[in-house]
């Protein structure tokens, strides 16, 4: 026989927020890893104005429902969690602090914040050692130009993972994209008095941005 607790009535103002339309798509995407920033206006709303409410519900999942200091939201499962996490791998956690980077960059705002897979790469290449990035994708990679194709090959498929978390969206053809405010989730191990963007290409440069970081920090939930 199921126990059913009736002494605590539901939140009026929770009650709202999960009635809301919206609501059960926002939901599931926050349960499979999206982070909603300002670029998805009505969601980002709906958990603006909703926030208390909707942080002591997902307290009840064990999940911790986080408001960043820029302003996105994501579910961040606790260990006592039942949500299962995938972890990002060590080039998909380059890319994302690449992103992080050209977020920070002037060419940013030049080009209304959209860049290209080229662009990406260019950058990738600039910032990062070929040979360790090589070997990120084949341990025996000699530096050939399969090896580089296959590089080329693994940025796509990060960057396509990177759009399902909600850190870039597409603009017109599948090659260019814009970068979202989300990517600071790269970018937790930055926040100092430091010059943000020097911070970061330091981290790039001498492998911290794909060595002993936080995975609980970058990671996409699974469903």
């Amino acid at each position: 026989m199921l126990s059913t607790n009736t002494e605590q009535a539901l939140d009026p103002r929770l009650a709202q927020a999960i009635a809301n339309p919206l609501f059960p798509a926002l939901d599931n995407q926050l349960r499979a890893g999206r982070h909603i920033s300002a670029d998805e206006l009505e969601q980002h709303s709906l958990l603006q104005e909703y926030y208390p409410e909707l942080e002591a519900f997902y307290q009840r999942y064990h999940v911790e429902l986080v408001r960043a200091p820029e302003g996105f939201y994501y579910l961040r499962p606790r260990s006592t969690s039942e949500l299962g996490t995938a972890i990002l791998s060590e080039l998909e956690m380059l890319v994302g602090k690449v992103l992080c980077y050209l977020y920070l960059s002037p060419d940013r705002l030049s080009n209304e914040g959209v860049f290209s897979l080229l662009d990406l790469q260019e950058e990738v290449l600039t910032l990062a050692n070929e040979a360790a990035l090589l070997r990120m994708v084949n341990q025996r990679a000699g530096g050939s130009d399969l090896d580089r194709r296959k590089l080329a090959d693994k940025l796509k498929s990060a960057i396509r993972r990177l759009k399902r978390l909600g850190m870039v969206s597409a603009v017109g053809s599948q090659d260019r994209f814009r970068i979202s405010e989300a990517v600071f989730r790269f970018a937790a191990d930055v926040r100092s008095d430091e010059d943000p963007r020097a911070l970061q290409l330091r981290m790039i440069k001498e492998g911290e941005a794909v060595a002993g970081h936080d995975q609980e920090e970058e990671q996409e939930n699974e469903q």
